[in-house]
């Protein structure tokens, strides 16, 4: 029951200050809790003797009231610092997840799909709060109340009247800690089955242009209802398992008291108590319930949260596929592949081989060849991805192995065949690849990526919202941004990944042009399928099935009748290519 704290032990002992402090003051509270009852004890027999004064009455008044206000404050004092605690519990948990995933490498998200990661970042953090926070609150007050109530029982009233009526307990034990393993197992279901479904919601929302293409509306609404529903019922059988406390801890203590009651009737006629010692404890059974039953809500909730812990850590532990290294900055930017032969984790096949390649700072590659010929995994190799395979990948004379990823990256201004863009205006996704970048470097960017005229045309210009992932733009603008935000970093690598399709020729040919004159001695990749856009490299590379078939400048693949030829003369003739 008690692994998720263990689980969280580094965390209390960061904190032990403050959880310390907290805990003395509720055990402070519990002592001051168990005085009214023996107040009430005291008055009765006060009044049964009748000893029962004036001034003792004011005196018992003035001090009651005087354990009422100093319990009302000592109970906000300690309640503000445990759960201002699992609150900062909660953020740096998030913290760790938000870096773990910006840290991963693409595999990572290809194990772990989106819907549940984000269930974890909600739910299961929001349930470890809650064993931080009201788990170690019930946890503390249950056991110490029970113990301060029991004690105060023995001492002041009669120790075998408390332990008849304490027969019951171990009972309630037992019943619950079954319950709470059964809680632990149905609760693991329920998270996963959120997750399905968060996942589904994504996958409707990015693909409902699609949905609506094809009429699907009705039936993915089916599908939804389905999954919710199945979803609904996962969350039921834990309530159901979590209902089951509340009875059984009615009927124990039920049966604890009808024993306390009947046992102290006949203490008292045999004289061992008196009345008012008998009052007192049934007030303090009554007060009993309140730790009895939290011991059932201490279980449901230490059981949610370990099983939380288990799905966070399961993330959180995760290693990565690529290792990090520490090393300095890469001094030269010339690019060596070896022999490389590369295949995905998940893959059966070989994805590149025999790869080898020679770019020398300041020259331009260009990458062609079908579609599924290894154009963008040999992109993914240089920035490092991926773990590389076999032979060798250098910059300069530094293998990309020994090059730590942060160093290498921010050599590079990529641009993707996504185009992903942020639900911000135009000038803040451009800016994402410079923060602190002036008005005029994001108009040079702007003009080098042939974006004026549709900034102008634009209703609010570089105040323009793209909305989600770009889905208010065509998808030529959010080419064309997102190059600007690539180029608006000044890198020494530049890598287009077929980045260059949803525009026209002629735009395509002026972007290529603002390229060159731009980025003399800098390096740029560019992956295609329109050879009009590689025409001007130094180097191209035909890609098939992961291999290089044909490498060349552009004068010296026309005259080797291979694919790029055919495929020059088959775009001339559709009148794809721009001479």
């Amino acid at each position: 029951m008690f692994q998720a704290l263990k689980k969280l032990l580094w965390f209390f002992k960061q904190q032990w200050k403050r959880y310390t402090l907290a805990i003395f003051l509720l055990l402070i509270t519990n002592f001051a809790e168990v005085t009214p009852p023996w107040l009430v004890g005291q008055v009765i027999d006060k009044i049964s003797d009748e000893s029962l004064t004036k001034i003792v009455l004011i005196q018992i008044v003035i001090f009651f009231l005087f354990v009422i206000v100093i319990t009302y404050i000592i109970n906000y004092i300690w309640r503000y610092l445990m759960f201002s605690g699992s609150q900062i519990l909660e953020t740096l948990m998030r913290r760790k997840l938000m870096q773990k995933f910006l840290s991963m490498s693409p595999t990572f998200f290809e194990r772990n799909r989106t819907g549940d990661l984000m269930a974890k970042s909600t739910n299961d953090l929001n349930q470890i709060r809650n064993t931080a926070g009201i788990g170690i609150l019930t946890l503390v007050d249950s056991t110490t109340f029970m113990a301060t109530i029991i004690l105060t029982m023995i001492i002041t009233v009669s120790w075998k009247l408390t332990l008849a009526a304490l027969i019951p307990l171990p009972l309630l034990a037992i019943l619950e800690i079954e319950l709470g393993k059964r809680i632990h197992k149905r609760y693991m279901v329920s998270q996963k089955s959120f997750g399905d479904m968060n996942d589904s919601v994504l996958e409707s929302i990015e693909g409902v242009r699609v949905t609506r293409a094809y009429v699907q509306e009705d039936k993915l609404n089916k599908d939804f209802k389905t999954m919710t529903t199945n979803v609904v019922e996962k969350f039921m059988n834990v309530e159901k398992m979590d209902a089951y406390f509340q009875p059984i801890t009615i009927i124990v203590t039920a049966a604890s008291q009808a024993i306390g009651i009947g046992f102290g009737a006949y203490l008292v006629n045999t004289g061992e108590m008196t009345i008012g010692g008998l009052i007192s404890f049934t007030v303090y059974l009554n007060m009993l319930v309140w730790p009895m039953f939290s011991v059932g809500i201490l279980i449901n909730i230490m059981q949610r949260g370990n099983a939380s812990l288990d799905r966070v850590y399961e993330t959180l532990n995760e290693k990565e596929t690529v290792e990090d290294v520490n090393s300095p900055d890469v001094p030269s930017h010339d690019i060596l592949m070896k022999s490389v032969k590369f295949s995905y984790p998940s893959s059966e096949t070989i994805n590149l081989n025999n790869v080898n390649i020679n770019l020398s700072k300041g020259e331009t590659l260009g990458i062609v060849g079908a579609t599924g010929s290894g154009k963008t995994t040999l992109i993914k190799q240089i920035l490092k991805e991926y773990p590389t395979g076999e032979g060798e990948i250098m910059l300069g004379d530094t293998n990309i192995n020994e090059t730590s990823k942060e160093s290498l990256r921010s050599l590079i201004g990529y641009v993707s065949q996504e185009n992903i863009l942020f639900s911000r205006t135009i000038k803040e996704n451009i800016k994402f690849g410079k923060n602190n970048a002036t008005d005029e470097e994001i108009n040079d960017a702007i003009r080098l990526a042939n974006f004026e005229d549709d900034i102008k045309r634009l209703p609010l210009g570089l105040e323009t919202l793209v909305g989600e992932k770009g889905i208010a733009i065509s998808g030529g603008q959010k080419q064309r941004i997102s190059i600007a935000r690539a180029l608006i970093m000044d890198p020494k690598i530049l890598i287009l990944d077929d980045a260059l399709s949803a525009v026209d020729a002629k735009t395509e040919k002026q972007i290529i042009q603002n390229i060159q004159e731009y980025r003399k001695g800098k390096t740029t990749i560019i992956t295609t399928h329109r050879l009009s856009g590689v025409k001007h490299a130094d180097v191209i590379v035909v890609m098939d099935h992961g291999e290089i078939i044909e490498s060349g400048t552009h004068d010296v693949l026309l005259n080797h009748n291979g694919w790029y030829k055919s495929q020059f003369e088959l775009q001339r003739l559709k009148g794809v290519y721009d001479n």
